[in-house]
């Protein structure tokens, strides 16, 4: 396998961006809090919502002495909002089990709501300095053509990481930078529809090139439509609950305009599944 690491380290010490959560001591809580946010959320709609939330509670024990509600409150229209909840869980169980410091283990970060995988190394790696393959979509995009010669990556898998523990130097410090690296170009080089080929540091030794930029296909699925979906649905009755919090919003005043009526109670019905809002006395609020 070529080296790719020396290169990678080179390219992100002059180009990468400078993001909150990548400046010295920005702390284990700020890294976790950023890393829910970005799931599925472009960095710069997530950066001002990240230091808001951050000044509300800049520690995890700050978060978990608030009601969910406040923390779905918070969360205004980043999408998704089962991550508020998820990370108001993970903050009480930090608070609960850790005596309020984010854990550096692999192991004991997965144990937290909401944590996967990626989730978990990135907090150890880039919040604590230890040595693991960190893998998002970026990354796995720059793996698929730089080693496996494919225009775009297949359906995520336990090879993800096994490509990338392969290219990560023995220095902690240094397989860290080479992770942050692989996702930075990704993100902003090597990227879906227009990579710029001219500008990535790994160009010379990247198997897609080198093989004339063949279109091997995509196996990803694609994401729904937003547009009419129940997702849109579900983000009209939050944005609604949000705006009369505390106080609740009878259920005939629910998005009455709704064109829809039964994906409107069929949105209401999942919120109060995924527990964001509470149902009593025909009303709606979110959780206490």
């Amino acid at each position: 396998m070529p080296d790719l690491a020396t290169p990678l380290i080179a390219w992100y010490r002059v180009n990468a961006r400078d993001l909150p959560w990548r400046r010295p001591g920005f702390g284990a809580w700020g890294v976790l809090v950023s890393e829910f946010m970005l799931q599925q959320t472009p960095v710069g709609r997530v950066i001002p919502h990240l230091e808001a939330w951050l000044t509300r509670w800049p520690t995890p024990s700050a978060l978990a002495a608030d009601a969910p509600a406040e923390a779905v409150h918070q969360w205004a229209n980043l999408g998704y909002p089962r991550r508020a909840l998820w990370l108001h869980r993970a903050a009480v169980e930090i608070r609960d089990r850790h005596g309020g410091i984010v854990p550096q283990d692999v192991d004991a970060l997965l144990a937290l709501s909401g944590i996967g995988d990626y989730t978990a190394r990135a907090v150890a790696v880039f919040a604590y300095g230890d040595r693991h393959p960190v893998v998002d979509t970026n990354t796995r995009r720059v793996l698929a053509r730089a080693i496996e010669g494919r225009s775009q990556p297949g359906p995520p898998s336990r090879r993800d990481l096994d490509a990338m523990a392969a290219i990560l130097p023995a220095r902690s410090d240094d397989a860290a930078i080479v992770d942050a690296a692989a996702m930075e170009l990704g993100a902003t080089v090597c990227t879906a529809r227009s990579p710029r080929c001219g500008a990535c540091p790994i160009a010379d030794r990247c198997a897609w090139r080198a093989a004339g930029y063949p279109d091997t296909g995509e196996e990803r699925r694609r994401q729904a439509r937003y547009e009419g979906s129940d997702r849109q649905a579900r983000g009209a009755v939050l944005r609604v609950l949000r705006d009369a919090a505390p106080l609740p919003v009878r259920l005939e005043d629910l998005v009455s305009d709704w064109p829809d009526r039964l994906q409107r109670d069929r949105a209401i019905d999942s919120l109060i599944v995924d527990g964001l809002a509470e149902a009593s006395d025909g009303a709606l609020r979110l959780p206490r």
